[in-house]
């Protein structure tokens, strides 16, 4: 059959027989989604990154109103996000970085086709209204604790400014490797850096008075994220094992064991304050933080660990010594921030409520954990003020993502125009928490939205299947944009008609350290189908679900699942959307043909399973993507087309992964929309 059309000829019945839902894809994508929640180091201010329709602009809110203002006005959807918001010290203005990094041919994210060419750059503006002034190229942004200069990383080498402008960007040293996390001493004397060497890293320290480098502690190890102590005299660092090669994506459960050192700046004495036990913890996870290693009051040190099998909160002090638990239970902290005067930490966790996000707090020192939020909310991204009040986002399963504080008792809306007045909030639909048991006895859980008005005793049904896969979608709007809009077409499609089911599948998080590193999962044999096949099974076994019409959709990793289910299953699966999805993960690792590594990686892939592949799809993807080869797509569309299986495709030049421009997002889902309604709604 070749490539088909959205409603061509054969279809107009089925097209014309649909019913609407009662708002557009564009009414449901129109709240403002809020990203880099940042308090200001004097003042009270708060600052973040609002997209709207992909108009990406700086917000401020000011104490004590709380209201909140542009400080930005970017007016085009031009695919320039902003990134790497810092406060000056005196809380007067913000860096940021605008536009993407390079890809490997030196090219920044150029989705909307600007012929002038985009560029990664560092802005500085002010809150007194006036125009941004653009610094120079560049990402990783420190500021100077002096608010003089701005130290950066641009193509591997370190530069500075004088953040008045009076002087060009300059490198302050020459130093090997690809050269990135600049950090400040508290005192404003040091640079510390990170030198990626390929198959090892250093921590290097540039001293400005002396203007003198070194390496701490060299090894043929990891080092990364260097974390300053409060009085600048020592350095923290985490090391992790190198075994001089990459590594395909599988299992890794426990492997030689990380460690926390530190080194004396002024002797150049290195010590190891605290390492992690064999088993259980010995592969370093991280959590969503300014640093992994975040230095409190009482010389202390917080860092994340997976030693019980979920990530847990540990502090140990500087001198070194046993680590101290801070967030017992079966559950996984994420989103982690130092309180103002460091003697505690605020954190989001799944505590208690394992399919949402809800705020904690705890002391360093040790203590029974807080809770800040709970209830039917999902809330992320804490933020403390030098006032004490926590900043966050927050959404429910009807509310999207937007801006809260909290004032004492009082929580307080800081955007109320994030969701606009056109956003269908009453049609939005409340999903169901479900489980359902995989082949092997392992529990799914998942979110089942049932349409709000059932057109037909048996409905067709979607199952959508999440990226990563170190991913969680939840009972309400995500806390990741590229979610937030998922989440969006499944209330779409609810209110469509449909029955959707969108699970979280092993080797995702939440759920601990066993299920995320499931054996044998992805390039390594796929077990994580079981859990797509078992997904079908239950949206078969429904009474409101029909079995002949059910459909299948996802994107990067979910676009891999998506591609299984339709290749092998596609008595089960009738029709799918597959956005920027894995499909021989033996080429898009670049194993050797005939290697055992690569036998196994493509024999866990879509593309070895085509000849049994039916079911119609929409391939989507950018060519511009630096996640998921192009390649994946091209291949597939060719094996597709030589077994006849109706496709269709929507390819976005000089897009990325995550699409960066908001017509891209629509015109996505509006040709998911039009593809899955010729084949399950009839």
């Amino acid at each position: 059959m070749g490539v088909i059309r959205l409603c061509a000829v054969p279809f107009v019945v089925f097209c014309a027989l649909a019913a609407p839902a009662p708002f557009t894809i564009d009414q449901v994508l129109s709240s403002a989604f809020p990203t880099h929640l940042t308090a200001a180091a004097s003042g009270g201010k708060v600052a973040w990154v609002s997209n709207s329709h992909g108009l990406v602009n700086i917000m401020v809110a000011d104490p004590p109103g709380y209201q909140s203002r542009k400080v930005t006005n970017y007016t085009e959807d031009d695919g320039q996000d902003i990134t790497e918001l810092r406060w000056t010290p005196d809380g007067q203005s913000i860096v940021y970085v605008r536009g993407g990094g390079p890809n490997r041919a030196g090219e920044s994210p150029n989705p909307a086709l600007d012929p002038h060419g985009v560029a990664q750059a560092i802005w500085l503006v002010r809150l007194d209204g006036s125009a941004p002034r653009r610094i120079g190229d560049g990402h990783s942004v420190a500021i100077s604790p002096s608010g003089d200069r701005i130290a950066y990383a641009y193509r591997g080498r370190i530069w500075w400014a004088a953040l008045d402008g009076k002087t060009s960007p300059e490198r302050p040293f020459f130093a090997r490797g690809e050269l990135d996390e600049v950090v400040w001493s508290p005192d404003g004397s040091h640079l510390a850096f990170v030198s990626d060497r390929g198959d090892h890293s250093f921590i290097g320290v540039f001293d400005l008075p002396g203007g003198s480098l070194r390496y701490l502690d060299p090894s043929t190890d990891w080092d990364s994220n260097p974390a300053w102590s409060p009085d600048s005299r020592s350095i923290a660092f985490v090391r992790q094992p190198s075994h001089g090669a990459g590594r395909v994506y599988g299992p890794r459960r426990a492997d030689e064991p990380w460690s926390i050192r530190a080194a004396d700046i002024a002797t150049g004495g290195v010590h190891q304050i605290w390492k992690a036990r064999e088993g259980p913890g010995s592969v370093f996870r991280e959590m969503v933080a300014e640093s992994q290693l975040l230095w409190a009051s009482g010389d202390r040190l917080v860092f994340p660990w997976e030693a019980d099998g979920w990530l847990h909160l540990y502090s140990v002090p500087r001198s070194g010594g046993e680590a101290l638990l801070l967030t017992p239970g079966q559950f996984e902290v994420e989103e982690v921030a130092l309180g103002a005067a460091g003697h505690e930490v605020v954190f989001n966790s799944n505590q208690g409520d394992l399919d949402r996000r809800h705020l904690w707090k705890v002391p360093v020192s040790g203590g029974t954990p807080v809770a800040i939020t709970s209830g039917q909310g999902i809330e992320w991204s804490p933020a403390v003020t030098t006032e004490g009040h926590v900043a966050y986002f927050a959404s429910d399963a009807r509310r999207p993502a937007h801006p809260s504080i909290l004032l004492g008792a009082e929580t307080r809306d800081l955007d109320p125009d994030a969701v606009p007045s056109g956003f269908p909030l009453q049609s939005m639909v409340t999903p169901q928490a479900v489980t359902f048991q995989s082949a092997d006895g392992l529990t799914i859980h998942a979110q089942l939205f049932l349409p709000p008005d059932p057109r037909r005793s048996r409905s067709p049904a979607m199952l959508f299947l999440h990226g990563g896969p170190r991913r969680q979608m939840l009972l309400g709007w995500n806390y990741r944009s590229y979610y937030h809009n998922a989440y969006a077409m499944n209330q779409y499609l609810a209110n469509k008609g449909y029955v959707v089911l969108s699970a979280n599948f092993r080797s995702g998080i939440g759920y601990g350290l066993n299920f995320r590193e499931a054996l044998n999962f992805g390039a390594a044999g796929a077990s994580d189908f079981q859990d797509v096949q078992a997904a079908g099974r239950y949206l078969q076994g429904r009474p409101d679900v029909d079995p002949e019409r059910i459909g299948v959709w996802g994107g990067s990793y979910g676009g891999f699942l998506t591609a299984l289910a339709l290749a092998r299953a596609s008595n089960v699966f009738r029709a799918g959307v597959d956005l920027h999805g894995v499909h021989d993960w033996s080429t898009e690792y670049d194993l050797v043909p005939g290697d055992p590594l690569a036998k196994t990686a493509f024999a866990s892939s879509p593309l070895a399973f085509v000849e049994s592949w039916r079911s119609p799809v929409l391939l989507i993807h950018g060519d511009d993507d630096r996640n998921v080869k192009f390649n994946q797509t091209v291949v597939m569309a060719d094996a597709l087309r030589k077994q006849n299986v109706p496709m269709e495709e929507l390819i976005f030049p000089d897009e990325v992964h995550e699409f960066l421009l908001f017509r891209h997002w629509k015109q996505a889902y509006e040709a998911a929309d039009q593809f899955l309604e010729k084949f399950l709604l009839r």
